[in-house]
């Protein structure tokens, strides 16, 4: 059964295709981020450093729930992707269904401990006094909007894994916009601070989900998913597989926001302009990360299609294109950091206090960005075959020991501060990057079962 949704990636030119599926990625990632950026930017105009800091924190905790919705919509998106390849289209209806019941629990269960235990919560990361009362405005509306968080991942994965990388950049571009026009009038016009940026956010997600699933539901039949009321049943199988591969994925994506919540608590205690500075810092770094991210999130499709077509060697090929890619925009950012990095901070805040920190930001998080470029073809490679263990020990490695290891021994134990606090955040990928590698060109995956033998 052919379909217009869906691209072959088992033949054809590699680099070619790496490319132009990667270049709507890259322009969706940078337009995600764009969404908690223009809060940010708006935010640090009108409301000033204190709901900067505000929402900075807060949209940490947000990112961790979303990374952790992700994390499953790219095991299913894996999934997929195999069932594909390996010409089992007749699959997709039951874990379509199954992905889409799984990421409603979890956001239900997300928005039911942010509005429960927003004060403990916040008061665990140690939120400024001044920016607490805001900090809980942004944490309990954007928490409320979950489900439309999760719907949008669920949708983007199951397309990102039948090859079509333009609708996700398309839903995003509507979340944007709606973002952008409702963030002036409710936070700069009609002065609703924090709490004002925070509806801006929801409402562009929940009208983007709306576009998302309405287009989905007219062209059901390409789809593979009839919208029936049968079709929601949570098939054991496909659950029992999306859990297992979903699990590290979501450790991985959602301890690395868990560390990132250690690094920012050592961080507030230093006082509400680092608090800033690191908020904005890893904002700015965020864009650059989603962007390069947009080749990993081509990559994996690509990877998993040939494994569930029994095309290792094309798999290989996939891999080190993306090395090709990601090496390249990595020394084009690394530039870019080193000369307009300390304009970038202005753009979002005008507090001098934090241009001042900004160069000590700049100094230590710029030794991120190799790790990050070899993770964006290995780390690929490792979720394209659905080699959950081997995930979810990186996870751990990368996200809990290394990131909040680091950052107490630099910023605490040898007292650097500020410098040694973001140091250590900015080493810890190197725990994924290197054992990911190695695993990749060893060769043991190869004795592996794919998932799509266990359809």
């Amino acid at each position: 059964m052919s379909s217009k949704l869906t691209r072959d990636f088992t033949k054809g030119n590699i680099a070619k295709q790496l490319l132009w599926f990667t270049l709507p990625f890259m322009a969706s990632n940078a337009l995600q981020v764009l969404y908690s950026t223009i809060d940010m930017i708006i935010v640090g105009q009108y409301v000033g450093t204190d709901g900067l800091s505000a929402v900075a924190q807060s949209s940490q905790l947000i990112n961790f729930a979303a990374m952790v919705c992700l994390g499953f919509s790219n095991a299913g998106q894996v999934l997929i992707s195999q069932a594909i390849g390996s010409g089992k289209r007749e699959k997709l209806s039951g874990i379509i269904g199954t992905l889409f019941g799984i990421l409603m629990v979890i956001a239900l269960i997300f928005t039911g401990v942010f509005i429960v235990f927003k004060d403990v919560i916040l008061t665990a990361i140690n939120m400024p006094k001044e920016s607490y009362n805001m900090g809980i405005d942004y944490l309990v509306i954007c928490g409320g909007g979950m489900v439309f968080t999760a719907g949008y991942n669920m949708v983007s994965a199951v397309l990102r894994g039948m090859g079509d990388s333009k609708r996700p950049l398309l839903f995003i571009v509507i979340a944007s916009v709606v973002n952008l026009v409702l963030d002036y009038i409710f936070t700069g016009l009609m002065g609703f601070g924090v709490a004002g940026a925070a509806w801006a956010t929801i409402i562009g997600q929940a009208v983007s989900f709306i576009f998302s699933v309405y287009y989905l539901y007219k062209n059901k039949q390409d789809f593979g998913f009839n919208f029936k009321k049968e079709s929601f049943k949570i098939n054991k199988n496909y659950s029992k597989m999306i859990i297992n591969l979903g699990t590290p994925m979501a450790i991985q994506s959602g301890f690395i926001n868990v560390s990132m919540l250690f690094v920012n608590s050592l961080i507030n205690s230093v006082g509400v302009v680092a608090s800033a500075t690191f908020g904005v810092g890893v904002r700015i770094d965020d864009i650059v990360n989603k962007i390069c991210m947009g080749i990993q999130y081509a990559a994996i499709p690509m990877i998993s299609q040939n494994i569930g077509a029994g095309r290792g060697d094309r798999a290989k090929k996939v891999v080190h294109w993306a090395w090709i890619y990601s090496g390249a925009l990595t020394v084009f950012f690394i530039v870019l950091y080193i000369f307009f990095g300390g304009w970038l901070f202005k753009i979002f805040s005008d507090d001098p206090l934090v241009h001042e920190m900004s160069g000590t930001f700049i100094s230590a998080i710029l030794w991120m960005f190799p790790a990050f470029a070899v993770m964006r073809g290995s780390g690929a490679f490792i979720q394209g075959i659905g080699h959950s263990k081997l995930s979810m020990v990186l996870a751990l490695l990368d996200g809990v020991f290394l990131r909040i290891g680091l950052s107490f021994l630099f910023g605490i134990v040898f007292e650097w501060g500020f410098f040694g606090f973001v140091l250590g955040y900015a080493l810890a990928p190197y725990g994924f990057a290197i054992p990911s590698m190695i695993y990749f060109l060893s060769g043991k995956w190869k004795q592996r079962q794919t998932l799509a033998e266990r359809l």
